[in-house]
């Protein structure tokens, strides 16, 4: 392969329509007329192009429906049958992650084995939080089904993290995070089965909540799950856009068994919590320095704001990641076993991955346990709740046991057994919410001696997305999240600190 020069940093921060405006404050541009529909859409295009050569976060663009419908919001005739005047997000462009159904776009699940057949029309979760305004400019890349914590694909196709792009950028929903934390638009749909909202934003220096389990509308997909692991939910740079995008949503689709999130009305905590907190997890080597330390500075600055911090962890049963993992093997064995059922005629199980095919071999061995593992994991909830109940009020963890690995740590191409070691080893604190159907947010909290975003992820009681949601705005506020471009020389010119020539090259612009 040839040698490239390769920046470091990049992003596409620049003096145009979007500025370094978050979500919320560009949808209020928008409404009062001073930015239209239109000119977001295009400066998002536009950043598009200038950094995706490097990120490798697009999966599929769709300019064309994106500018059909910002044209229609500025002509006053609505985004779509979707589209409601008093939106929250009405004209932000965003984008939707590779593995739910939206109209115009296909969906491959970021796997070679899967069709590119365009989508008729757009799912239940893709509608509601269409409901919200955003306008999708696309839709974003993932590793194949998101089995994993890094979003690299077979054949070197890996998408980069924008604060260092020798590292990834996280996973599954890496494309996505990748995007809002170079500043291509400023809020992104992600999901999350084992961390995949967490985890990138974790890498990539941004705020992602996993939300309590129903939410937002359950997937298709997840819908047929017999544990509903997977929960969406949107990357973001600041607090308040996580906020405005549930509050709205709710608005769309109100989740009428949970508490309503209720946050911008009442902002502020009414009491100080108690706060527990763990360094390391039961199922892997201790955390690295920079992430204890992240997390050390998370209890002082809690600390400062007056919170009571209690020496209180979860207990955790021993057969949890078992359990986990044979869940995990069991949702794969189906992929693979009924790729055409599930998603399309044309599934081509030849084209699988290697760690798809390897937890589809451990779930068929498996099979015989599924009875013991999926009682243990439905119960897992309740067994939280009773343990909240009579803990803190919540509590403070990593989000990952180590920092972002370098490309290739976690590759596409790796085996099997390599590949399920070193991700159980990095993964370690995140499952534990999607069994139980609890909520948690990473914040970027830490970070390395070189700049590198440490996620701290505070994990709450279920139904409570307001504790958690008031107190990261209280953190916020306190300690303002850095952006990309106001680091170092990221300020000046979007492409800093470029290496020396020989880096390898990847392709598909990776």
């Amino acid at each position: 392969m040839m040698s490239e020069t390769r920046p470091k940093q990049i992003h596409a921060f620049t003096d145009d329509a979007l500025g370094d405006m978050d979500a919320t404050a560009l949808a209020d541009a928008i409404d009062s007329g001073r930015v239209s529909a239109t000119e977001a859409v295009e400066a998002a295009l536009a950043r598009a192009e200038k950094v995706d050569g490097v990120l490798n976060a697009i999966e599929f663009i769709d300019a064309k429906r994106a500018r059909q419908r910002a044209g229609r919001i500025d002509a006053g005739l609505g985004g779509g049958r979707h589209d409601h005047p008093d939106a929250a997000l009405r004209g932000v462009p965003s984008a939707f992650k590779d593995n739910v159904v939206v109209a115009g776009v296909p969906m491959t699940q970021g796997s070679e084995a899967m069709p590119r057949v365009s989508n008729r029309r757009s799912g239940k979760v893709v509608t509601q939080i269409l409901g919200t305004g955003i306008v999708p400019i696309g839709t974003t890349t993932m590793p194949p089904f998101g089995w994993t914590a890094t979003t690299e694909r077979p054949g070197g196709n890996v998408t980069r993290n924008p604060w260092d792009t020798s590292r990834s950028s996280g996973g599954s929903s890496g494309g996505s995070a990748a995007l809002v934390a170079s500043g291509v638009v400023p809020i992104a749909h992600g999901n999350d089965g084992g961390g995949s909202i967490r985890i990138p934003a974790a890498t990539c220096g941004l705020v992602g909540l996993k939300p309590t389990r129903g939410r937002l509308i359950i997937g298709e997909s997840s819908a047929q799950m017999p544990v509903k692991i997977v929960t969406d939910s949107v990357l973001t740079r600041t607090v308040r856009d996580t906020v405005t995008f549930f509050e709205d949503a709710q608005r769309v689709h109100p989740a009428r068994r949970l508490p309503p999130i209720d946050v911008t009305s009442h902002p502020g905590l009414t009491r100080p919590l108690r706060i527990g907190f763990m360094h390391d997890s039961p199922f892997a080597p201790p955390s690295d320095a920079p992430t204890r330390a992240a997390v050390d500075t998370a209890l002082t600055m809690l600390g400062g704001l007056g919170h009571d911090i209690v020496d209180w962890q979860p207990t955790i049963p021993e057969s949890f990641q078992q359990d986990f993992l044979d869940y995990w093997g069991f949702l794969a064995f189906n992929t693979v076993a009924g790729g055409k059922r599930l998603f399309h005629k044309d599934f081509d199980a030849s084209k699988l991955d290697p760690l798809t095919l390897g937890l589809a071999q451990m779930g068929r061995r498996r099979l015989a346990h599924a009875p013991k593992f999926l009682a243990r994991l439905q119960a897992s909830g309740r067994v939280y709740r009773s343990q909240m109940a009579s803990g803190p009020d919540v509590f403070v963890s990593p989000v990952l046991a180590h920092v972002a690995p370098e490309i290739g740590y976690l590759a596409g191409d790796l085996d099997y057994e390599t590949h399920l070691e070193r991700v159980l080893a990095y993964c370690a604190f995140t499952p534990l919410h999607n069994a139980t159907g609890a909520p948690a947010i990473s914040l970027p909290l830490g970070r390395t001696d070189d700049g590198l975003p440490v996620g701290v992820m505070i994990s709450g009681q279920i139904g409570d997305e307001n504790t958690l949601l008031r107190l990261a705005l209280q953190i916020e506020a306190a300690h303002p999240f850095r952006r990309l471009d106001q680091v170092g020389e990221a300020a000046q010119g979007g492409v800093p600190n470029r290496e020396e020539p020989g880096v390898v090259a990847a392709p598909n612009g990776a």
